[in-house]
């Protein structure tokens, strides 16, 4: 056997085994895909290989569009895989919408998987519709606090019944959305009730005057029923903040009589310091008394006998203030038939 042979008979043993290898690989996958007529062939799979794509979740989603009769291509499942979508949830999502009488195409589909939400369970809420605690219990608040004109306070708490909006899914609001309206309208409307004994005998009151404000605008739900679940009255708020007010008005006013009581402690020491300089200032008119008698006697004009009468007259006086006491306040005279 010539060397040509040879080098012809090794390069033809090399194409049967990597056929074998590739049918080996891709043969199980692609029988699958043959008996249920998904239309997947040989070359897709290797270029499913070449690209990087599981082939087996995109084969599986074009079964299980054929058996449903949900119609999808090759191409697009791959180029929603290679988008980082979800081709199985979409083609369960696509078939479920079918199912259900939903209008719901594959670009719709996969727009609404590529912006982040379950389009599955999109699908799910449309058909059965979801409950929604407000407040939503898993914030660590139980219930909604309002609190009515009579100042009682008013503890509700609500269930949301809703149902999934498809055509506002990509870019609505969610459900905290949902759940923050249902309470700004639960404590508006306990808030303009005169008392809290009309929100008592009549809950559903505020379920009717919440549902009329159209929570549901601009979010991907469509709201259903507000049903309120539990209403328990709270604490007097009005008489607390009365009473707190009261106790910082009495604050106040210590503060102000605290202020005319050390107002008035200043004046009286100072007053107090006024009468002892205008003492000061009598003991020094005083003690000019004897210079001035030493000067009119020296001039003429004060005689000896003027001079006895002078300390004859402060005799008198001392003397008077001595009976009348040293605070100088004269003693209670004493009765008629004591003086006799």
């Amino acid at each position: 056997m010539s060397t040509g042979m040879v080098i012809l008979a090794i390069f033809i043993g090399i194409v049967v085994l990597v056929f074998l290898v590739i049918i080996a690989k891709f043969f199980r996958i692609w029988l699958e895909a043959y008996t249920a007529n998904a239309g997947v062939t040989m070359f897709d799979l290797i270029g499913m290989t070449l690209r990087k794509i599981n082939m087996r979740v995109i084969v599986r989603a074009k079964i299980m569009g054929v058996q449903a009769g949900i119609p999808s291509e090759t191409k697009a499942l791959e180029a929603h895989y290679l988008a980082g979508g979800n081709v199985l949830n979409v083609v369960s999502a696509l078939i479920a919408a079918d199912r259900a009488g939903i209008d719901l195409d594959y670009r719709r589909a996969t727009g609404i998987d590529l912006a982040g939400r379950d389009v599955l369970d999109a699908v799910r809420t449309s058909v059965k519709p979801k409950v929604i605690d407000c407040p939503d219990p898993t914030k660590g608040k139980d219930t909604v606090d309002a609190v009515a004109m009579d100042g009682i306070q008013v503890k509700a708490k609500a269930r949301v019944t809703v149902r999934m909006n498809i055509d506002q899914l990509v870019g609505g609001a969610t459900e905290e959305t949902i759940i923050a309206r249902v309470g700004e309208g639960i404590v508006t409307t306990i808030g303009s009730s005169l008392s809290f004994k009309k929100v008592l005998e009549n809950p559903d009151s505020i379920s009717q005057t919440v549902l009329t404000k159209g929570l549901d605008a601009g979010t991907a739900f469509e709201i259903l029923s507000i049903d309120i679940a539990d209403v328990d009255v709270g604490e007097n708020i009005g008489a607390r903040l009365q009473a707190e007010q009261a106790a910082a008005d009495l604050r106040v006013a210590q503060a102000k009589a605290e202020e005319r009581r050390a107002m008035a402690v200043a004046r009286e020491q100072e007053m107090s310091a006024t009468v002892r300089e205008n003492r000061a200032k009598v003991v020094l008119a005083e003690a000019e008394v004897p210079k001035a008698i030493a000067q009119a006697f020296r001039e003429g004009n004060l005689g000896l006998m003027d001079y006895y009468s002078l300390r004859n007259i402060q005799a008198d006086t001392q003397m008077r203030s001595s009976i009348a006491g040293e605070g100088g306040e004269p003693r209670p005279e004493a009765p008629e038939r004591e003086r006799g």
